[in-house]
């Protein structure tokens, strides 16, 4: 409590509750000005809370952020995965065609089964069985020739997607051939900006020269870390 307010509520003009809200209020306001000033600070520190864009980042020169290294394992583990689709869908294949032999040996069994009660259907035309087992062997036949239609459909299917999938490699050829034209400027550039002397016999780069208008000063362990940086 300041000394004005002592001295109106001994005065009377002003009594306990009002006190009590005001204190309440000046309270509140000071909860909101730590708020304030916590918000402030975490936006700070965190560039993207602050609204900082990623790309906007200085990112280190680590074998994660590398381009040509991270487009080297894109196309390795693309190149491994491709071949791995490959071995499967071939598996798939040799079964299915595995599938078709057997059925064919099947459905050859069956026209077999079927001329024989044919002929007993013929010469004994009041026996119900010999009737009943043709029909089933026909209807037998019938499935077994649907299911190798189905095999063979698939297995142009199949050969489709293998046709699809040598894009793959295609897009593996684009992006080494990106690789190598970005390491092809690289050495460019190293070569445009190479020097006939070392760097370890130049003389230290001047921290501050005269008539520079900032005091940023550059360290002699922040111009040797950027030098490294461009040596990578």
């Amino acid at each position: 409590m300041t000394q004005e307010e002592l001295d109106a509520l001994m005065n009377g003009g002003m009594d306990m509750d009002d006190m009590a809200e005001e204190e309440e209020s000046k309270s509140d306001d000071a909860e909101l000005e730590q708020e304030d000033i916590a918000q402030i600070s975490q936006e700070q520190e965190d560039p993207i809370a602050a609204g900082v864009e990623a790309s906007e980042l200085p990112f280190p020169a680590t074998n994660e952020n590398k381009m040509v290294h991270q487009l080297d394992d894109v196309t390795k583990e693309s190149e491994e995965k491709a071949s791995e689709i490959f071995d499967i869908i071939e598996n798939i294949s040799n079964d299915m065609m595995d599938k078709e032999e057997t059925l064919n040996s099947v459905k050859e069994v069956l026209n077999s089964n079927i001329e024989l009660f044919t002929t007993l259907c013929e010469k004994f035309p009041d026996v119900e069985t010999f009737k009943t087992q043709l029909e089933k062997n026909e209807t037998a036949f019938n499935d077994v020739n649907n299911t190798i239609e189905i095999l063979q459909n698939s297995g142009d299917s199949i050969m489709s997607v293998m046709d699809i999938m040598q894009y793959q490699d295609i897009h593996r050829q684009k992006i080494e051939r990106v690789i190598n034209v970005m390491r092809a400027l690289s050495k460019y550039m190293n070569t445009l900006f190479e020097g006939k002397i070392d760097d370890d016999k130049r003389v230290a780069s001047a921290t501050h020269i005269e008539g520079d208008t900032h005091n940023d000063l550059a360290s002699t362990d922040d111009i040797e870390a950027l030098l490294e940086q461009f040596g990578k």
